[in-house]
């Protein structure tokens, strides 16, 4: 028997003529460097990105060639994220954050072709030395201090007159990201029309972001970080009003975006959210916020204590988990119904990482084989498979072990999987301390320090121990106003949470974490600071 369904492939134009219509008087909006708001529509987008795409093809664009972007939030990064993969050719997200030797090994890795980068960038570009030079570069004015060489509006408007759509199947490559390289050299990922487009209805479901066309979302999350977690196509797709922040992402700035805009959905890192609630608390009617606004929180933990800080402010925390290989959305935490009754078990669920979207599978991989029961105590690596879920690395042939002998890949993150389907993570492997031969969850006492109220941001490390291999260090920044002579509060704090070989050797007070490109905490950096370091 054959179906009778059409054979309509899953491409961008799809997203992209849905833009026009219905949602093409819907507003863009997007914060220029001088902190002016620069306003757009669907409608002008539209075009923008049609004609991006023709132009692209007129310079010479073939199906597959490589377009870099080096770009903020603002509306032409969007124009390029449909512009590029609409014409044939692959999205190639630049992070600005990595230093200029790897934004160069990148760049030549992805074979990119030619660079579309913000001016104020420029001098971050002429840091970079690739072996293989872009063949053209095009500046997006944002000062009015004027340009050398060949601008994007240049481009575009060479891109006038009737354009038709490449044939693009669902299979063909949209776009490609790399990891942050913490460990080793940053690795490609490569995503498909099919993959993106998925990626995209499953985010907008109610039970995952929940996006719709009654939203305004502010992706604080970087447009060069994992494709700013699929937000702009979700959006595009759902005609959801974009606030997009260009630079300027202090606790102040974004505060005042949202108020301006009435935002009703944000998106990015829990350090960017750590500081939003001190501004909060510290200002509590200075914005007047929407109500109902909701927060998602991805890229590293969310501490319980900043789900009930923004509780407090009538703000709601959604917790997520992705990688750059999940394209990157793997799990949200949405509180069951037979969760919701008790307190207790209802802010339990939501600091988890959550329940696996659909068409995610999640296992939990026995550290000697075999898979692990969900019984929310049994631990080892977190597996997953899915439709946006990456098969292999770009160009990589040594990375096999990063994926089953029957497929799932490895995240490399140390999590357990309870009855109810919530994962929670409780370690990456590589940061897990092994003490005396029990694990020792960072992240659990990372949480913990941070739910103390003279704690702004905790981290705790692994270090060399003479009889039981590894005791943990507990980094801390304080918020202002308290000294390290809190340390014994802080102690009796963790005492009263955990069992006493869990507890923290010592302390460390520093002003600030080094963190990795994405947000997250440089643990290794931290390794090696304190590898020394012996109790006073």
């Amino acid at each position: 028997m054959k179906h009778t369904m059409m054979d309509f492939p899953l491409t961008l134009p799809a997203i992209l003529e849905r833009a026009r219509a219905p949602f093409g008087d819907v507003a863009l909006v997007s914060r220029q460097p001088d902190k002016s708001l620069r306003r757009d529509t669907y409608g002008s987008f539209y075009v923008r990105a049609r004609k991006l795409a023709k132009a692209l093809l007129g310079a010479g664009l073939r199906k597959g060639d490589r377009v870099a972007t080096l770009m903020w939030n603002h509306e032409p990064h969007l124009v390029a994220y449909f512009g590029i993969p609409i014409a044939g050719g692959v999205l190639h997200t630049l992070n600005l954050r990595l230093s200029p030797d790897d934004i160069s090994f990148i760049a030549d890795d992805a074979g990119d072709r030619f660079l579309i980068v913000d001016e104020t960038l420029v001098p971050l570009l002429e840091k970079c030395k690739r072996k293989d030079p872009f063949e053209r570069v095009f500046v997006v004015e944002t000062t009015g201090a004027g340009v050398k060489g060949e601008t994007f509006e240049g481009l575009l408007a060479s891109g006038g007159g009737d354009f038709e759509y490449p044939a693009l199947r669902e299979e063909d490559v949209l776009g490609m990201c790399y990891t942050s390289g913490t460990t080793g050299r940053p690795k490609g990922v490569v995503y498909s029309h099919r993959s993106t487009v998925l990626h995209a209805f499953a985010t907008t479901m109610a039970d995952t972001l929940s996006l719709g066309m009654r939203d305004t979302v502010l992706p604080v999350v970087p447009q060069f970080h994992v494709n700013a977690w699929g937000i702009p196509f979700a959006a595009t797709m759902v005609g959801a009003k974009l606030a997009m922040p260009g630079p300027h992402l202090d606790p102040v700035s974004l505060l005042d975006l949202m108020q301006s805009e009435q935002v009703t959905c944000a998106a990015g890192v829990p350090t960017v959210w750590l500081g939003i609630l001190e501004a909060l608390d510290r200002e509590p009617s200075r914005w007047k916020l929407a109500r109902g606004l909701r927060m998602i929180v991805g890229g590293s933990a969310a501490p319980e204590a900043l789900i009930r800080g923004f509780d407090r402010h009538g703000i709601e925390i959604i917790h997520a988990w992705g990688m750059t290989e999940m394209s990157p959305v793997g799990t949200v935490s949405r509180v069951r119904p037979e969760l919701a009754s008790a307190e207790e078990t209802r802010y339990a669920a939501r600091a988890k990482q959550g329940l696996a979207v659909p068409f995610v599978e999640m296992r939990i991989a026995k550290p000697g084989g075999g898979v692990q029961p969900n019984d929310g105590a049994s631990a080892g690596e977190l597996e997953v498979r899915g439709p946006w879920v990456a098969a292999s690395y770009y160009g990589q042939h040594d990375e096999h072990e990063r994926w089953s002998s029957d497929g799932w890949f490895r995240t490399g993150d140390v999590a357990t999987i309870d009855a109810l389907g919530y994962m929670k993570i409780t370690d990456r492997s590589k940061d897990v301390i092994k003490s005396g031969g029990e694990w020792i969850s960072s992240v659990d006492l990372e949480n913990a320090l941070m739910g103390h109220a003279a704690v702004r941001e905790a981290c705790v490390i692994a270090i060399p121990h003479a009889k039981w291999a590894e005791r943990p260090l507990a980094v801390v920044v304080l918020k202002d106003g308290f000294t390290p002579a809190i340390e014994p509060e802080l102690a009796n704090h963790l005492k009263a949470l955990f069992a006493k070989w869990w507890l923290p050797d010592g302390y460390v007070f520093v002003k600030s974490i080094p963190r990795t490109s994405a947000g997250k905490f440089l643990k290794s950096a931290l390794r090696d600071e304190y590898k020394e370091w012996t109790a006073p």
